[in-house]
């Protein structure tokens, strides 16, 4: 239910964390992802972000927003290219999609000129 609740909150304001803070793609991951989160538990996600330069003062102000989005105490956001090897595997296939704007681009409609 929490996993839910925070999807639904995010996706809320998906517009905003594309257009101001560059975020490409959203997946939760770890307990929250899993369902087996207790009280305190961070929430942890993978990120991508556009081709705009990321360095650390943006990526903690994306951090920082998500954080007041989900009134949380913790938010772990994690580049998905700079996992490490040895954990790809078992983060990626227990990653939940929050949004991705690949997904965007898929579900809108085309316009081929005909109307």
């Amino acid at each position: 239910m929490v996993r839910d609740q925070l999807i639904k909150t995010l996706n809320q304001h998906r517009t905003e964390l594309m257009q101001e803070y560059g975020v490409k793609s959203l997946a939760l991951f770890g307990s929250v992802a899993r369902g087996d989160e207790r009280d305190g538990s961070d929430v942890d996600l993978l990120v991508e972000f556009d081709d705009r330069p990321v360095g650390l003062f943006h990526l903690m102000a994306t951090e920082q927003r998500i954080r007041d989005l989900l009134g949380a105490a913790k938010v772990d956001l994690v580049l998905r290219r700079a996992v490490i090897e040895e954990l790809r595997e078992p983060i990626f296939r227990e990653a939940v999609d929050v949004f991705s704007t690949e997904e965007m681009e898929v579900s809108r409609p085309s316009h081929d000129g005909s109307d």
